[in-house]
């Protein structure tokens, strides 16, 4: 092998790892967008595996039959968002990730008309508005610290 074959092959294995974690980034979002994986998903969370909700408890709370319960349980198992430890589900430090990001997002969407205003006005990108101003209006505009974070930031 050559030095231009290796930098090809690296280059193909880097392609295929980026491609892996994007297709795994597209399973994870899918599974959360299904309300009823979301609401168990989110069960497990608050719970923390402390609560007295079986498996029984949650399927019929969600009105699932034990196949939707079981499979969306292995679905978000297998996710790597829950693990199951001594017949009960906690969710794991990836889920808990996923989790915050899946609130961020939820906030994002709960505040879209106010977002809405913000670009409308050319707040959020307008170098011309000064600083203060900008965190002003978006301050009294946004309740999310995070969102606000983001909003102020000067990364685009």
């Amino acid at each position: 092998m050559n030095a231009n074959s290796d930098i090809e092959l690296s280059a193909r294995l880097d392609d295929a790892v980026r491609n892996q974690r994007l297709e795994f980034l597209g399973e994870v979002t899918k599974l959360i967008s299904n309300n009823k994986s979301l609401l168990i998903f989110k069960t497990i969370f608050l719970a923390s595996g402390d609560s007295g909700d079986t498996g029984e408890n949650l399927r019929t709370q969600f009105k699932l039959t034990k196949k939707q319960y079981y499979s969306r349980m292995s679905r978000l198992a297998k996710a790597g968002l829950v693990n199951r430890q001594n017949g009960r589900y906690f969710v794991t430090a990836f889920g808990r990730v996923v989790y915050y990001a899946q609130r961020l997002l939820g906030s994002a969407v709960n505040n879209s008309w106010k977002l809405k205003a913000i670009d409308s006005l050319g707040v959020a990108y307008d170098d011309k508005v000064p600083r203060e101003e900008r965190m002003k209006i978006i301050d009294f505009m946004i309740g999310n610290s995070q969102i606000k974070e983001i909003l102020l930031s000067t990364s685009f």
